[in-house]
């Protein structure tokens, strides 16, 4: 929830300057609502996709304060977030919402970046794979391995996001390993093609080695995509 838009101004035409010459990695933002027509407008033509933070399972109606799924189409929006770790434990957003969120998200044609995770107590009990687990079971039961073909995943280790704590590349690879392995179990050829993000704090001293493992394919960044020049960076990275 940041941003205005002088602000948006800026930092958009910072990321379209710094990005414009990277062909081999895929960069997006993902802005709050109010801001989509502004994004659209900027980054139209450009080599920068553009997306929402969030969106709802409902395809129309009485839903007062919600957004369709629709309207972010009508905006070109690429890319929608979903499950992320903030929606599930401030917004007390279930893993049934976040699948049918996906769900619907899918339908409309979006590309859902859908985010799953553990909470330090969770790391620390040793449950890190059920956790996620979990989380992913939800959607390969409610729409199947398939529908992965046309999304993201984003593991953000709740733990490791402005605690001072951080996850170790071994640490992200790992789970990430076992994301891929679990929907290889049921479709190998998506898994292979699955693009898994990791989302810990990544910024431009880390993303270099977080990126240099086999399983972690891109970054979803927080704190460093509200500067242009730290975005620009890890985007640099990640053509690296």
């Amino acid at each position: 929830m940041h941003g205005d838009l002088a602000s948006n101004k800026a930092l958009l035409e910072g990321v379209l300057a710094g990005v414009k010459a990277l062909g081999a990695a895929d960069c997006g933002v993902c802005v709050p609502y109010p801001y989509m027509a502004q994004a659209q407008s900027m980054l139209q033509g450009s080599n920068v996709a553009w997306g929402a933070q969030n969106l709802s399972q409902h395809e129309k109606g009485a839903f007062t304060g919600a957004v369709a799924p629709g309207m972010l189409v009508d905006f070109g929006c690429r890319y929608v977030i979903i499950g992320h770790s903030e929606r599930r434990a401030l917004f007390h957003e279930s893993n049934d919402i976040a699948a049918a969120k996906f769900d619907t998200a899918i339908k409309f044609g979006l590309t859902p970046i859908f985010c799953v995770g553990e909470t330090l107590d969770e790391r620390e009990s040793g449950v890190t794979e059920q956790v996620v687990g979990r989380q992913l079971e939800v959607i390969l039961n409610h729409v199947g391995a398939q529908a992965l073909a046309k999304a993201v995943i984003a593991y953000e280790p709740v733990w490791a996001i402005g605690t001072g704590k951080t996850a170790t590349p071994e640490q992200a690879q790992a789970v990430h390993a076992f994301i891929r392995q679990r929907v290889a179990q049921l479709d190998a050829e998506v898994a292979q093609g699955l693009r898994i993000l990791y989302g810990g704090s990544m910024k431009p001293g880390n993303a270099a080695e977080l990126m240099g493992m086999p399983d972690i394919d891109g970054g979803l960044i927080g704190g460093a995509s509200l500067v242009a020049e730290e975005f620009v960076a890890i985007c640099s990275a990640a053509q690296q």
